[in-house]
């Protein structure tokens, strides 16, 4: 019997690469939340959805997988202030439920969760082992969702990451480059800092991990921190893929001294971000053998990408 593995969030950034990563290491279930554009297995559709955790249990038992991973969330920050149950459901109670069914079966349940989990306090990367307290609803569940894994599923694998972004889909480097081309000044956050992670990065990251587990190296379990090496604010972010278009010959509108630094309380939101979204990432270097790429290298492959 070969290697099934259910990946849950195809469609998402980071759900898009593990197709790609998963698929060398066993026969790979693909799900999204539209049970229609799903395979069918012995005739029976496939759910992906994590707002029916009945649904995705029965599918669990049907696939019957050695490894589940799990890359769908509730991830709208500000929306989740005013729709706490359905972030609450998606995000814990059916990780809850997942965890149990993977426990059933012995499998493998990995499973992304955020830096805001923690409170931003500082100016250290956050370690594994440091005291959780988020500051909204999103950190709320996604704390709730790592616990119930936890208390579940004996064998899991949870990463902590932060700032994802992807040259497919919507992201903070895409939205800089069009709005640079519309407008002549850009007033972008500065006292926000972290290491903008490729969607790539993650899926790669996570296939290393899930074939250390399966070649017998169990004791390889537990949480991690996941992010690309350095560190910046979202200004310096936004600076730098803006000089890398300017490079490249994009014609920008905005010049280099109308890009403005803002504090946060300068932008106000429905859900307080952390100013502080520094990862540290010695754990996982050490546990599978990795060095993670400093942050500008996988942005600067992304605009390669983006920009042609």
């Amino acid at each position: 019997m070969g290697t099934t593995i259910l990946l849950l969030g195809k469609q998402g950034q980071v759900g898009w690469e593990l197709q790609r990563s998963l698929a060398p290491l066993g026969t790979l279930w693909a799900l999204g939340r539209d049970t229609a554009a799903n395979p069918v297995w012995q005739g029976q559709p496939l759910h992906g959805d994590l707002a029916d955790p009945e649904a995705l249990a029965a599918t669990v038992r049907l696939l019957q997988p050695n490894v589940i991973v799990n890359a769908a969330a509730y991830t709208a920050v500000d929306k989740a202030e005013s729709e706490p149950e359905l972030a609450q459901r998606i995000n814990a109670t059916t990780m809850g439920v997942l965890a149990q069914e993977a426990d059933r079966l012995g499998a493998l349940l990995v499973h992304y969760s955020t830096d805001y989990v923690f409170d931003g306090s500082g100016q250290q990367p956050w370690q594994e082992t440091d005291a959780t307290a988020p500051l909204n609803v999103y950190g709320q569940t996604k704390l709730a969702g790592e616990t119930l894994i936890r208390q579940h599923a004996a064998r899991h694998l949870i990463f902590r990451t932060s700032w994802v972004y992807a040259a497919r889909g919507g992201n903070f480097a895409r939205t800089m480059l069009r709005l640079a081309q519309e407008r002549d000044s850009l007033s972008v956050i500065s006292d926000q800092w972290g290491a903008p992670t490729g969607a790539e990065l993650i899926a790669d990251v996570t296939a290393h991990a899930v074939r250390q587990y399966l070649r017998g190296d169990t004791g390889c379990t537990g949480l991690y921190h996941l992010a690309a090496g350095g560190s910046t604010s979202w200004h310096g972010y936004a600076s730098h893929v803006l000089d890398v278009a300017r490079r490249k010959g994009l014609p920008l509108k905005v010049a280099p001294e109308a890009v403005t630094a803002i504090p946060s309380s300068a932008y106000p939101v429905a859900a307080t971000r952390p100013l502080n979204s520094r990862l540290d990432t010695h754990k996982l270097q050490q546990a599978f053998g990795l060095a993670l790429p400093d942050w500008q290298q996988g942005v600067d492959r992304m605009l390669d990408e983006v920009l042609g």
